[in-house]
């Protein structure tokens, strides 16, 4: 059998679909499974054995409906068997309908359902720790006979030499391994996903004041230097010097070794952490007020991965209101959101590493 999965958007969203190829080999070593991606965010499932072949959706694809129908041929051509699309887009509806796969597999949409053999809705209340994206992403394989229940945690794999190369920038930039090493998620993916900049600084002094020899790192990519530059300058001057600003990884694959050398990784909620989870590094996760905190929060346990949310403290604000309405007054909410409400749970979080 010839397995396609489609799944386009962010890093996290094809982190997170990467365990559907576990589940199926799991049952079925002897399926080819092929993944369809955004070119961007291969680095995250690079090395994934799982994976039999990688097929790339690129930005041409998304600019020309030719160059989309061209590649939906091309894609036919392969003769899939089962074609899983988990978001079920424009351009994933065209590649699916396209294709002479007897088995499609999809989220319900009323007006896409006819392209699909099986579709299935979403939930919207977790069942385990493992969040509702995980879940929701499970479900998919019930046509496949796959137990759903039986749940796989997203992985991310390096290379010894990766890590290793790593190690070594580090030791070379004067970080000291035997002592407390956080990699802050300074910066969301949106001006509306990302924590204030003064309140972020107050949250990596928190850290500092509490424990003078931790060793800060920024995650942020060049374009966002001068954003990182802010908050770097908000920080308390004993903070600063605590944090190695130019330290930081230039590619995804470079930022990921570097991360595997951390305590935790502590910041806005995203792509970023999902990647730390999928390298077993602990997470503090501070979630934008208008995103559903129970469909990323995956595999929380209040120990290791832990997270805080405005509803978390401020139930009452949410009561009768959609996410929708809440993106739109995520300036509001954020003015709500100060540092002073998370320090408290930071405090307690970070006290649990024995570096300290």
């Amino acid at each position: 059998m010839k397995v396609l999965i489609i799944q386009q958007k962010m890093i996290g969203d094809v982190l997170a679909s990467s365990i559907l190829f576990e589940a199926i080999k799991n049952k079925y070593p002897d399926y080819e499974l092929h993944y369809l991606i955004n070119t961007h965010t291969y680095p995250v499932i690079e090395g994934n054995s799982f994976i039999d072949k990688v097929q790339f959706f690129t930005p041409e694809h998304e600019k020309s409906k030719r160059k989309l129908f061209e590649f939906a041929k091309l894609l036919r051509n392969e003769n899939y068997d089962v074609i899983i699309d988990v978001y079920s887009k424009i351009s994933s509806n065209i590649i699916s309908f396209k294709s002479k796969a007897k088995t499609k597999i999809s989220k319900y949409k009323h007006y896409t359902a006819f392209i699909y053999s099986h579709t299935y809705r979403n939930e919207t209340i977790a069942k385990t720790n493992a969040g509702i994206a995980i879940e929701n992403r499970m479900q998919l394989l019930e046509p496949l006979n796959i137990d759903t229940s039986k749940i796989v945690r997203p992985k991310i794999f390096l290379t010894d030499s990766e890590k290793t190369e790593a190690k070594r920038f580090l030791e070379a930039n004067h970080l000291d391994l035997e002592k407390p090493l956080f990699m802050i998620g300074v910066l969301g993916s949106g001006i509306n996903k990302t924590y204030p900049f003064g309140y972020m600084a107050k949250i990596i002094d928190c850290i500092v004041n509490k424990h003078p020899e931790s060793q800060i790192l920024f995650n942020y990519i060049p374009k966002q230097i001068e954003d990182a530059k802010t908050i770097y300058t908000l920080c308390q001057p004993k903070t600063q010097k605590q944090i190695y600003f130019n330290v930081f990884g230039k590619s995804l694959r470079d930022f990921l070794a570097l991360t595997s050398h951390c305590d935790a990784l502590i910041g806005n909620e995203g792509g970023a952490i999902n990647m730390a989870k999928a390298l077993n590094i602990p997470t503090f996760t501070i979630f934008s007020p208008w995103i559903e905190k129970e469909a990323w929060n995956m595999f929380d346990d209040d120990k290791l991965h832990t997270s805080i949310h405005l509803k978390d403290v401020n139930p009452e604000i949410y009561t009768g209101k959609t996410a929708k309405q809440m993106k739109k007054k995520s300036s509001d909410l954020y003015n709500i959101f100060t540092a002073e409400v998370i320090i408290p749970r930071l405090k307690a979080y970070i006290k649990q590493f024995k570096a300290f």
